[in-house]
């Protein structure tokens, strides 16, 4: 009967109003069966019509007869309410059922603390928490996992555990990846890892969510050994990689610079089933714009076409930032121009990106018409617009023009952020106002800021470029204290620091923790190593790293080659520098014709630097053809290589024949 009398009520409504079929039936009430269930039913049916509006007026007059709809269906409203973003709605019909007397359940409570939190109402869902265990409602983990997610997300990480410690049912697995989640998005992965620990001890097991959490943490920290081993340990378990877990490692290995690998990655996901999302194109396009790689990244952009995936705004921001990268400026604003046909309104990021590439020029007075007319769209500068501005304004040592805007920000009632603040530090590092670095680092927790891993970095680089590496060793103690892992920069730096003093000792520790906490070494690690090694007399220390880097794929550049070739210059080992150099050739960094002009001037460069006094007069020019037939059957093979007899004679003189000879 409750079927029929449902479809009959649809039909009723999708006739005439609601408002009438309500008056219908009040009206007919005393002839009808026993009951008020037909208005609960009408209730209900506006509901599932999607006539949310005309179900809470219809709510409004049912109360005024004092004839009310179950507390289940007004439960269904507030749902639906609160899925469309609705908040004012929801909050006003919450108020109204208490009003009128309906008594609230735990999920009643349950859908009002999940939306609050999810709209970042912190204040408001824990109000409802009080309230609900005030009127004698247990929280059920429902309830408490939302909280704690909330709470977490908003970065309230002591509250987050206080309350996870208060909860009276027993955590699940969503409980204890909400808070895993938390933790390790806050830099807290030894906490994280903890927590992980105990939820085995629970005898829970981790599902496909938790080790993509740690997945996706260490793809964005740049520790792909780690990223890599959860991946492999839950397929181990039987656990299949969802899209989500292929694009956080995707991600990993074009970060790792590991090009090939991630694009294995990508074979597989399709191999075995799992489709490439618009997140996981939007990885794809950005990882190969970062590589420099436009080509592929516009047709990974046409096959996300043909698929039907409709580019997102993050899409086309990886594409646009691919552009500049490029110096392709006109194609960057061509797609910003695709954007406005397909509906897509740029966010302050893209005009950051923009922003970002103009001040990188520092065109400033462009950036400024820039600035002006992101504005008059109606887009207004957010804290990332202001400190794109400000970085740039300090790097370019414009400090004044950089703290204007950063007054300008505050005036406006922007609040300063994390990543705000950790741009002012960089820059004043960058400029020397160490100690006013210190000053604003030191001031975060008063503007209610915790200091994270990128406010670490900026000042311990800071501290390390400008020779303050005591105080630098103390920020570092101070940041692993926090449970709050460095990141390669924070090692890089202090390796640096530690070698520009003649730390060797010290630096090699710190390489030996960087490498254990699972970061892998990339090129500026690299660089600091053999550069600083190589300066303090450490050469075939130096050559045992440069020769580690080819073998994990990290590809030197012209700066590590040019560390070690000045090194065996000046220690007379020319069989060295002739190696290297032709390395470099092989990998594009210089041409034949350098290498053997550099070969044939080597005496000229070392005779002239014992007159002047930079090498000591042990260092004999000469050094370099104490084994002459040595020497020759090297120009032979120069000469079979180079195929230039001009060459290959100019490479034997300079074996045979004194300096002074060659000058002639």
């Amino acid at each position: 009967m409750y079927s029929d009398t449902y479809d009959v009520l649809k039909e009723l409504v999708t006739l005439t109003n609601a408002s009438d079929v309500l008056d219908v039936l009040w009206s007919t009430r005393n002839a009808c069966y026993p009951g008020y269930g037909v208005f609960d039913a009408l209730f209900s049916v506006l509901i599932e019509l999607g006539l949310l509006k005309e179900a809470s007026e219809c709510f409004l007059r049912m109360s005024s007869f004092r004839v009310l709809p179950k507390a289940r269906s007004c439960n269904y409203l507030l749902h639906k309410l609160s899925k469309l973003g609705d908040k004012n709605s929801s909050l006003k019909f919450f108020d109204d059922m208490i009003e009128s007397g309906i008594v609230p359940t735990v999920y009643t409570y349950n859908i009002m603390i999940g939306y609050l939190c999810k709209d970042g109402d912190l204040n408001a869902a824990k109000r409802l928490f009080a309230q609900m265990k005030d009127i004698g409602i247990d929280p059920d983990i429902v309830t408490y996992n939302s909280l704690i997610d909330g709470i977490g997300k908003y970065g309230e990480l002591e509250d987050m555990v206080s309350l996870y410690k208060e909860m009276k049912c027993l955590p699940d697995v969503v409980t204890y990846n909400t808070l895993i989640n938390c933790l390790c998005r806050s830099g807290r992965m030894v906490v994280a890892f903890e927590y992980l620990h105990d939820m085995k001890k629970s005898d829970l097991k981790p599902n496909v969510v938790t080790y993509s959490i740690f997945i996706d943490v260490f793809a964005k920290e740049g520790m792909l050994l780690g990223a890599i081993k959860f991946f492999v340990d839950m397929r181990r378990v039987g656990l299949a990689p969802n899209e989500f877990t292929y694009t956080s490692l995707i991600d990993a290995h074009f970060k790792a610079g590991k090009v090939d690998e991630a694009l294995k990655l990508v074979k597989e996901m399709l191999e075995v089933g799992v489709k490439l999302n618009v997140v996981t194109y939007a990885t794809l396009i950005d990882g190969l714009c970062n590589e420099g790689n436009i080509k592929e990244a516009e047709e990974v952009f046409r096959v996300m076409s043909k698929d039907g995936i409709v580019p997102n705004l993050e899409v086309y921001t990886a594409l646009i930032h691919g552009y500049i990268k490029s110096k392709r400026l006109v194609d960057a604003f061509n797609i910003l121009e695709q954007m406005k046909e397909n509906n897509i309104r740029p966010d302050t990021l893209l005009y950051g990106i923009v922003l970002w590439s103009v001040c990188s020029d520092e065109k400033f007075e462009e950036a400024k018409v820039l600035f002006d007319k992101m504005k008059g769209l109606g887009i207004e500068g957010n804290y990332v617009i202001y400190t794109i501005l400000a970085d740039a304004y300090f790097k370019a040592g414009k400090s004044i023009e950089a703290q204007t805007l950063l007054n300008e920000m505050q005036e406006r009632g922007i609040s300063p952020t994390v990543v705000t603040y950790s741009a002012l530090i960089d820059g004043l590092c960058r400029l020397g106002f160490v100690q006013e670095a210190m000053d604003h680092f030191r001031s975060m927790p008063k503007m209610g800021l915790q200091p994270n891993v990128v406010a670490y970095t900026a000042l311990i680089h800071g501290l390390c470029k400008n020779k303050c590496l005591g105080a630098a060793e103390k920020i570092f103690d101070e940041m692993l204290g926090k449970g709050i892992l460095p990141d390669k920069i924070v090692y890089t730096s202090l390796i640096d620091g530690n070698l520009k003093q003649g730390n060797i000792q010290d630096a090699l520790d710190l390489r030996r923790r960087m490498t254990e906490s699972g970061l892998e070494l990339d090129l500026h690690a690299y660089t600091a190593l053999i550069c600083g090694l190589s300066k303090n007399g450490q050469v075939p220390q130096a050559r045992i790293f440069f020769d580690e880097m080819i073998e994990k794929g990290v590809k030197p550049d012209e700066v590590v080659f040019s560390c070690l070739i000045r090194k065996y210059q000046e220690i007379g080992n020319l069989e060295e520098v002739l190696a290297l150099q032709s390395e470099m050739l092989k990998r594009g960094l210089t041409t034949w014709t350098n290498m053997l002009e550099n070969y044939t001037t080597l005496h000229f460069r070392f005779e002239l630097e014992r007159e002047m006094g930079h090498i000591a007069p042990l260092q004999q020019p000469h050094a370099f053809a104490r084994n002459r037939r040595r020497n020759h059957r090297m120009c032979r093979a120069l000469r079979t290589l180079a195929g230039d007899v001009f060459l290959y004679e100019l490479a034997l003189l300079s074996v045979y024949k004194a300096p002074s000879e060659l000058t002639s």
